[in-house]
């Protein structure tokens, strides 16, 4: 369980970086997902998401 709170204590982090250093670029970044279609973004939240297990999973192996 600790991990898994470090781990989403770093997501909170990496973001408020982002939006603290270049708010205009995350807005930009917001509006260009907002004309993505659904699918896109679906296709794209899944590959984010096996590469990041892919990666925990080895990093934990090691």
């Amino acid at each position: 369980m600790t991990d898994l709170l470090t781990a989403l204590a770093l997501v909170f982090f990496i973001e408020g970086c982002l939006y603290a250093l270049m708010p205009g670029r995350m807005k930009a970044m917001m509006r260009a997902a907002l004309e993505l279609d659904e699918s896109v973004l679906r296709r794209a939240g899944f590959i984010a998401m096996v590469l990041g297990f892919a990666l925990a999973w080895i990093l934990r192996a090691t």
